[in-house]
């Protein structure tokens, strides 16, 4: 099986990744924020063939209730992978190198919003390691852009999920070694 290969996009590769999720503007768009250093778009091929993308969003949440629990707390928004090519590990290599990006950079805590229906998505986050906030369910606004340029705004009803980047480390145990107690030299 082709493994995954994920990196920051380059203007090159906007085309591409456009012709295939659609969305245009919204390519065009989230590269403009990288290139302000306001998020990282990342995209995802399996093999030469491009598969999926994840926007690392930097800047405050839209949304106001995220704001208010999560100031300055990073957001993985807008994961997708292509419907012929999901479950291929895409997705996952996706989130991965955003987090591993934001652990980098001294980040420790990421979040992520997923609509309510969105059970597929929803499972990829858990088997991640996200977990509920503990503030319920949010409306956020998503926005798409047609081919004829009209913007769409959709309101959806969404879980917000967060994740601690740090690893957890096991307390070192405290007296003599069992291992070394047990086999003599």
């Amino acid at each position: 099986m082709t493994e995954p290969h994920v990196r920051p996009a380059d203007s090159a590769d906007l085309e591409s990744f456009a012709e295939l999720l659609g969305d245009h503007a919204f390519f065009v768009d989230r590269f403009e924020r990288q290139r302000n250093e306001h998020g990282v778009l990342f995209l995802g091929w399996l093999g030469p063939r491009p598969a999926g993308a994840v926007y690392l969003w930097l800047e405050e949440a839209e949304e106001e209730v995220i704001r208010e629990h999560l100031p300055g707390i990073p957001l993985i928004t807008h994961l997708e992978v292509h419907r012929d090519l999901r479950r291929n590990g895409v997705g996952t290599a996706l989130v991965r190198e955003a987090e591993r990006r934001l652990f980098e950079k001294g980040r420790y805590r990421v979040a992520l919003a997923v609509r309510t229906d969105n059970h597929d998505a929803a499972r990829l986050y858990k088997h991640l390691g996200y977990r509920d906030w503990g503030h319920g369910e949010v409306i956020c606004l998503a926005r798409t852009t047609s081919p004829d340029g009209t913007v769409l705004v959709e309101e959806e009803v969404c879980y917000v999920l967060v994740r601690d980047l740090t690893p957890i480390t096991p307390e070192p145990r405290s007296g003599a070694d069992p291992v070394a107690a047990s086999h003599p030299c």
